[in-house]
């Protein structure tokens, strides 16, 4: 919470100027979550009453319910494409009538909203076609309906609220060089100090709710502040009000070192200044859109930024106080649905006015660049296409114009990956190290702020998630200071009670173990029923036909005999393994072995071939420089899904960069390798990591697999791979043994006639 102390704003322990002290306006924006359940309302409803009690009267800036503007593109993207709208209009209707009913409060009063907006949807269906003016319009309903909802709670709590339309409040700025799509669907606002907005509310005393993301043109047409309006809108209010201060209410408290959903060790930071809270947001920081920044800048507001369902917690404040001058990093961030423009002409070495003639045509074509790098003969720029409201057509359009003056390389799908923090230039030997994370990606670009706020790395967007976990993991020892809060896993726990781990063989055999250990000084200690219960609850899943123990997870003689006393078969990685199955277990068929080396010399294959044991190749080399070893022979093949899963990036075997399987979009030379060798493929493998707690993992494995079945005529097995995870802290459940029966007899139905394998290890033995 917050408090006034003579013109100064006392939160969550940090000290905050406020310029406006005599204002009686404070700035609250709920987003999209904060305002989509009951539970969230009444803290709005008691923050509100806390804000009238500190002498303050709320502006309350109220997004469309979460999910609910997706649901409106796709509504327009059906209407286009003239397909049934019917579902997506029952879908958004039955959102605010079942919060309605939660709330206790009318949706009568909906009625209006909805048929407008059908009124709208079936035009566009009759026209094929949907305007910017339209798209608005449509898009404009979230808030409309929403708004309505929330206006009518707060009155039956007993507080006076007033509804104002945003349309009659915002009114957007011409640029008749502005493209009409970004004029209707991305507007901007004047942000000044609003006398007659002023005067019109001086005389209310009643709080105000109005929606975000919309406004109005000066013909009157209602148009859209673009992607994070509702921040934006906000924002817009603050400064027009001069209020004391602005609050965005979200689902997260803040701005983090890092997404915390992505990076759960990632760290709230309680205090920024705008210009790195700027930098954050606009290398894609999430919770706040960077738009809204600049107008509570100008006017020295602050920013509070909150978490609706915890208000308590701490969250991050954003002023115009520096805090730390020396070098500091405060965030890994990364953005998405970056295109590459590469712009190149052996002619522009010293050619005066090349820079202005290519950015001409940028301007032409209303669009923005966002970071640039220049050398000798090329220039490369990247355009945030949401930002930009851009389509890839209008992005062609603007290539062929600059042929006209160089050759144009367009790159897709790209991710800005964000160092951001104080003097970056004077941290760079600190941050050297963690560079080498780069080492197996293709840069495209590498900017470096002008503000030395941040360091800026270009990649394909696969890569980025990866690269952000290891440059926090890196990093994240260096982020240092008060300005740090508590890890995302942190707030979580504290948010859910624990859940205690239960009670284990060791604690059961307590006296046991006493014993065993007055005899040894050191010993491992493995309970035999407890490796027995595992190997039952795998061998009693009726979708699966073969288990496999794989064994690099513990070749004790007593383990391997245990496992297979209950009808488990065993995986290996080297004959040094094989030879200790068949030294625990004599005269063991040499079918219930499967060997699935990797990186291994030809001299094992041929080994296991002659050995007669199933065997797994988990690339194209063998196949290409050994193909004669496996003329007539059965073989297993191993494919890297493209996703891999488990509890730690260390443990994930499939994926960017993985060194196990053959990636799918190597099929069509496997194919050819396969065929010339003159084998035949039996069975498909994947294994995607460890530790694995998700049930569903294995049938996504299962689809992937058996999608490429078609290609192998003899095909009789699936492997899934192992994985199985089992509980290691408190708080986790222990893995769904019967959703993973159900997922792989999902699977199974769809391929009857193959057989479905497991091959875990640790599941077994940890």
């Amino acid at each position: 919470m917050a408090a006034q102390v003579h013109g100064r704003l006392i939160a969550d322990g940090s000290e905050v100027e406020t310029p406006y002290p005599e204002s009686r306006w404070a700035v609250l924006k709920f987003g999209g979550t904060s305002v989509a359940t009951l539970e969230n309302w009444r803290h709005i409803a008691a923050l509100l009453r806390e804000r009238l009690d500190e002498g303050l009267q709320p502006f309350v800036c109220h997004s469309a319910l979460a999910g609910v503007s997706n649901l409106l593109v796709k509504l327009i993207e059906a209407a286009v494409a003239g397909d049934d709208i019917e579902p997506l209009l029952a879908t958004i209707k039955t959102r605010h009538v079942d919060l309605a009913a939660a709330l206790e409060v009318s949706a009568e009063m909906l009625d209006e909203v909805f048929a407008s907006l059908r009124q709208l949807a079936v035009g566009v269906q009759l026209v094929g076609e949907a305007s910017p003016r339209v798209h608005a319009r449509i898009m404009a309903a979230g808030e409309m309906a929403a708004t309505r909802l929330g206006a009518a709670y707060l009155s039956a709590q007993g507080l006076d609220v007033e509804l104002v339309d945003a349309t009659s409040l915002l009114i957007t700025e011409s640029d008749p060089e502005q493209p009409e799509s970004a004029s209707f669907l991305a507007a901007r606002c004047n942000h000044e100090k609003d006398e007659q907005l002023l005067a019109k509310l001086e005389k209310t005393a009643s709080i105000i709710l109005t929606q975000g993301f919309i406004a109005s043109n000066r013909a009157g047409d209602i148009v859209l502040l673009g992607r994070g309006g509702s921040d934006t809108s906000a924002a817009y209010f603050a400064a027009k009000l001069r209020a004391r201060r602005l609050e965005i209410w979200t689902d997260v408290p803040g701005f983090f070192s890092a997404d915390p959903r992505a990076v759960p060790n990632a760290r709230l930071i309680k205090s920024l200044h705008y210009s790195e809270a700027q930098e954050i947001a606009s290398a894609g920081g999430g919770i706040l859109h960077p738009r809204s920044i600049s107008p509570v800048r100008k006017c020295s507001i602050p920013l509070f930024l909150k978490c609706t369902a915890h208000p308590d917690w701490d969250g991050s404040v954003i002023s115009a106080a520096s805090g730390e001058d020396s070098p500091q990093l405060k965030a890994v961030s990364h953005r998405g649905g970056i295109t590459l423009i590469s712009m190149e002409s052996f002619e522009m070495w010293h050619q005066v006015g090349f820079l202005a003639g290519a950015f001409e045509c940028f301007r032409r074509h209303g669009v923005s660049v966002d970071l640039i790098s220049t050398s000798e003969s090329n220039v490369t720029v990247t355009v945030d296409m949401s930002a930009n409201a851009t389509q890839r057509s209008e992005i062609q359009v603007l290539a062929a114009d600059l042929e006209q003056i160089c050759r144009v390389n367009i790159i897709d799908d790209c991710a800005a990956v964000t160092l951001v923090g104080r003097r970056i230039r004077a941290s760079l030997h600190e941050l050297a190290p963690a560079f080498q994370v780069f080492e197996e990606h293709r840069v495209h670009l590498v900017t470096q702020a002008a503000n030395d706020l941040n360091l800026t790395v270009v990649v394909g967007a696969e890569h980025a998630h990866r690269l952000v976990k290891n440059l926090h993991a890196r990093l994240v020892s260096r982020l240092r200071g008060g300005v740090f809060g508590p890890t995302w896993s942190q707030l979580s726990v504290e948010e859910q009670p624990t859940r205690p781990l239960e009670r284990t063989w060791w604690h059961n055999k307590r006296s046991e173990l006493i014993e065993i250990a007055k005899q040894h000084s050191a010993a491992y200690v493995y309970d035999r029923a407890t490796i027995a219960e595992a190997a039952k609850s795998l061998t009693s899943l009726k979708s699966v036909s073969r288990v496999f123990f794989a064994m690099k997870a513990n070749s004790n003689v007593e383990v391997l005999k245990e496992v297979d006393a209950h009808g488990v078969d065993f995986e290996c990685v080297s004959p040094g393994e094989i030879a200790r199955i068949r030294e625990a277990i004599p005269n063991i068929p040499a079918g219930r072995i499967l060997f699935t080396p990797n990186f291994a010399p030809r001299a094992e294959y041929e080994w296991a071939l002659d050995q007669g044991v199933q065997l797994t190749l988990d690339s194209l080399y063998p196949l290409q420089y050994w193909g004669e070893l496996f003329r007539g022979k059965e073989l297993l093949i191993r494919i890297d899904p493209g996703k891999g899963r488990g509890h730690h990036e260390h443990v994930r075997t499939a994926g960017v960069q993985s060194k196990f399987g053959v990636p799918i979009f190597e099929l069509e030379e496997l194919l050819s390798l396969v065929a010339k060798a003159g084998a035949r493929v039996v069975g498909l493998h994947a294994h995607v990591g460890s530790g694995v707690l998700n049930p569903i993992a294995w049938r996504e494995t299962g689809e992937k697999l058996s999608a490429l079945a078609g290609e192998f005529p003899d095909l009789r097995y699936l492997d899934l791979g192992g994985g199985l995870g089992i509980p290691e802290k408190p708080g986790e459940a222990p893995l769904d043994m019967a959703a993973v029966d159900a997922g792989i007899a999902h699977v199974k139905s769809a391929c009857p006639h193959l057989e479905m394998w497991l091959e875990p290890g640790r599941f077994v033995v940890a």
